[in-house]
């Protein structure tokens, strides 16, 4: 059992408190007044990257003394952040941009300074998932952070077909040189879904690229992409087209073999099965293989 009070009289007076401080995604307005206020009160900030905080911490005339804490060091400087922090000193913890301990190894830290009954302090601020969903046009009651999808191709497609049932709205982030192939296979695995791709928010270049993934595919293939991207994507049963209520799907009371010997009244058997495959949001080789049982 762990009680934090955060802010009670007398509370942490033999440790300091870790404090999670969001940083600005692209714009560096975004900042808070608090955010700049604890960098400038603590004894130490732990960076992902030392380098890319430097600037950051220059441009508002901090002079707090800064360490590297990431994936590749966490095991040896962990430990040592948490001695310092159990012997009274105060510590800023801060990603790239946005804020830390969201699929970084910030979540580590935060662990063991919890297991060593440490004050953990967020000070929120800019943060690009929530960010990309507020602005995609796609439901926000309801949503699932997924952070980076898997590289090979094996591990993307089941990483995928563990949300083919999720009724949340999806968010998850990709880089450029990727985010293609992700959207052939988030097509392959939950179907012709509406998603928006949200890239390079808060900066000059801000542009978020709405429609079914069919489209945004075809986009890509004429604007070459740029820029890191959050993809926010229509959840299971959602059948919103953005901005419109779509209406009862007319194939509903087909089974598979019926759907398909529809399509095939105009087209090919291969063709016919690729668009009862979409139409249900289901792998094409699924329907196929029902159909040649």
């Amino acid at each position: 059992m762990n009680v934090q009070k955060s802010f009670s009289e007398g509370v942490n007076e033999s440790s300091g408190s870790l404090y999670l401080v969001a940083t600005p995604i692209g714009n560096l307005e975004d900042i808070t007044f608090r955010a700049i206020r604890t960098l400038k009160e603590v004894q130490l900030i732990a960076a992902e990257d030392t380098r890319q905080t430097r600037k950051l911490l220059t441009h508002f005339e901090i002079n707090t003394r800064i360490v590297s804490y990431h994936e590749h060091n966490k095991r040896a400087s962990g430990p040592e952040l948490i001695r310092l922090l159990l012997d009274g000193q105060s510590i800023a913890l801060v990603s790239d941009a946005g804020l830390p301990a969201i699929s970084d190894p910030g979540a580590d830290l935060v662990k063991e300074a919890v297991e060593n009954n440490i004050a953990i302090i967020p000070i929120p601020g800019a943060n690009a998932a929530l960010s990309a969903l507020i602005m995609s046009g796609l439901p926000t009651e309801r949503f699932l952070f997924a952070g980076f999808p898997p590289r090979e191709r094996k591990s993307l497609t089941k990483w995928l077909q563990g949300f083919r049932a999720q009724q949340e709205t999806l968010l998850f982030y990709e880089s450029p040189h990727r985010i293609s192939k992700t959207l052939g296979a988030l097509l392959e695995n939950l179907g012709d879904r509406s998603i928006a791709c949200v890239r390079e928010l808060t900066k000059r270049h801000e542009e978020a690229v709405r429609g079914r993934v069919s489209e945004c595919i075809e986009w890509f293939a004429e604007h070459p992409p740029l820029g890191e991207f959050c993809i926010v994507v229509e959840g299971a049963g959602g059948a919103n087209v953005i901005g419109q209520q779509s209406e009862e799907a007319w194939w509903s009371e087909l089974d598979i073999e019926a759907h398909v010997a529809h399509y095939e009244e105009q087209y090919d058997r291969k063709e016919a099965i690729k668009k009862a495959a979409l139409d249900r949001g289901l792998p094409k080789r699924d329907v196929y293989n029902e159909v040649n049982r």
